[in-house]
């Protein structure tokens, strides 16, 4: 592995004069329509087509993928004696100050980088938006910034990587999204400093720096690049949903946090776009912006559209050797979980630094998509039901609890609904297939009290023919009530139960979709033939 050459880098950039630029970020947020108060940024409204899309792909890409050790925090943790990494570092690599993170650049080259394959696996995986990292905590920029020269396009791949796959996640008719971890280089590479490493070698401390600790605030300097930073990123790639990790809720960060928001949201409205901020914890005040949960979960349906951001492995975000990957089905249970709850999950995939997307995780995309085909109706464009879930299996919830995935049973089952001119329909997806054959479903027993108007047919998605509404006069004819016809069903005060016929995928249970009587069949009748 060839060490980088300072030799051969390219001249330092000069950002100590940020008073011009952050000027004009000052005339966007005065020309509105929002102010950079919290006042102001409660008006924000999330966009419909961020409620409807429910699924989107994240990537971890960078430097840390040569390594590939253990997870993409290995930029901190090789500086850090005692941890595994550290050691691993010295015993591979050799002495830090001779070897240091930067000298793995030369090998970050994604020289298979194809980004049209990227976005097409993307889209049949059934996502409706894409989020790169623009920038994580290493400090390497994954775009074409003119604010460092440790990017992309300068070095590595020598190639803006970023901008090339949202240019084909357009083509692809996916929404595009960029993601910044560059608050939480403040103290990042600072175990470096406690020892003789490269992190203090002058020549890159514009790379490695700040390198402070982690128990003091920030200072000016550094919120205003990170300020600006971000503002490039927005207004070089226009991206639709903005996404941040947790150091944002840094009390420090509070102004610089109003003024970026107020920027992206009056940007967004000069462009003609509806635009999504995701945030942890308590960055942002209810109302503000959209809600994240690390690999987790919450126990009832969230009022607002909220997201759960997880990963396709439970060991690591970027690429590392010896995954513990996730199987499809763990994943679709997730899926329904969150959007159950009125959320929006945003799946991980880390590419390798060849470029290219490791086989076990193209084959986990592969079967979300191949589920969603399947199944997809009752997933996007969805609302939650009158209650989110039914069943035995206690649920962990909060942050980081996707490590062990409950085992799910039949009787676990999750609800959404969709409503039209037609009437009500609600889903039940039932986290595994039940050994009889028989789903039963105690929400939608007579004696639940759930269900506000009598079921006029029940119907299993992806299993044979319909038995319910795809539009015209038929669509209010009464499926007889003792379930024959298609699909096999018979509703008690305890359950409706509905036999299983016909292969429903390995991946997950049945969904399970009725069709609730229209309060005014007529009207509704005549309403859709004119």
């Amino acid at each position: 592995m060839t060490p980088l050459d300072l030799t051969a880098l390219p001249d330092p950039v000069d950002v100590s004069d940020n008073s011009r630029a952050l000027a004009e970020v000052a005339a966007v947020v005065t020309a509105g329509p929002f102010d950079a108060t919290w006042d102001s940024l409660r008006r924000y409204t999330p966009p419909r087509w961020y409620e409807d899309a429910k699924f989107g792909i994240f990537l971890h890409w960078g430097v840390f993928s040569v390594p590939a050790f253990r997870n993409e925090w290995y930029s901190r943790d090789m500086y850090r004696e005692g941890t595994p990494e550290y050691e691993h570092h010295i015993a591979t690599y050799g002495p830090h100050r001779e070897f240091g993170y930067k000298d793995f650049i030369p090998s970050f080259t994604m020289e298979h980088f194809d980004p049209a394959a990227w976005a097409n696996l993307f889209r049949r995986a059934g996502a409706q938006f894409v989020v790169p990292v623009a920038e994580h905590h290493d400090g390497f920029a994954m775009y074409d910034t003119d604010r460092s020269r440790w990017s992309a396009t300068k070095m590595g791949p020598e190639r803006d990587v970023f901008g090339d796959l949202l240019a084909a996640v357009d083509d692809a008719w996916m929404v595009r999204g960029a993601s910044s971890h560059r608050a939480e280089h403040w103290f990042f590479m600072n175990g470096g400093t406690r020892f003789d490493s490269d992190v203090l070698d002058p020549r890159t401390i514009d790379f490695y720096g700040p390198a402070q600790r982690e128990e003091t605030a920030p200072n000016e300097r550094h919120l205003e690049d990170w300020l600006l930073r971000t503002v490039e990123i927005i207004d070089k790639y226009r991206p639709q949903v903005l996404w941040f990790d947790w150091w944002i809720e840094h009390p420090a960060f509070a102004e610089a946090l109003k003024t970026l928001a107020a920027y992206y949201y009056n940007r967004a409205a000069e462009w003609g776009r509806e635009v999504v901020i995701n945030y942890k914890w308590e960055a942002f005040p209810d109302g503000a912006a959209v809600y994240d949960v690390e690999r987790g979960a919450l126990a009832g349906i969230r009022p607002v559209v909220w997201q759960n951001d997880t990963s396709v492995s439970k060991t690591a975000w970027s690429f590392v050797e010896g995954h513990d990957y996730k199987t499809v089905a763990e994943i679709i249970a997730e899926l329904v979980d969150v959007v159950s709850k009125n959320g929006v999950l945003l799946l991980n995939v880390g590419p390798k630094s060849d470029g290219t997307i490791p086989e076990p995780e193209q084959r986990i995309l592969e079967g979300v998509g191949a589920w969603l085909t399947r199944n997809g109706e009752a997933i996007y464009g969805s609302q939650p039901w009158t209650i989110p879930a039914e069943g035995p299996t206690e649920q962990q919830v909060g942050s980081f609890i996707d490590g062990a995935a409950p085992a799910w049973t039949s009787a676990d089952i999750r609800f959404t609904s969709r409503h039209d001119v037609t009437g009500t329909y609600v889903y039940a997806t039932l986290l595994a297939t039940p050994d009889d054959g028989v789903a039963r479903i105690r929400a939608f027993g007579s004696g639940s009290g759930l269900l506000p108007r009598p079921i006029r047919s029940v119907e299993v998605l992806g299993t044979g023919p319909v038995n319910s509404n795809t539009g015209g006069l038929n669509a209010f004819e009464d499926t007889p009530a003792d379930g024959s016809g298609p699909v096999s069903w018979r509703q008690t005060p305890e359950a409706l139960e509905v036999t299983i016929d016909g292969e429903v995928g390995p991946d997950s249970g049945p969904v399970v979709k009725i069709w609730l009587a229209p309060e005014r069949p007529t009207e509704r009748t005549d309403a859709l033939h004119g």
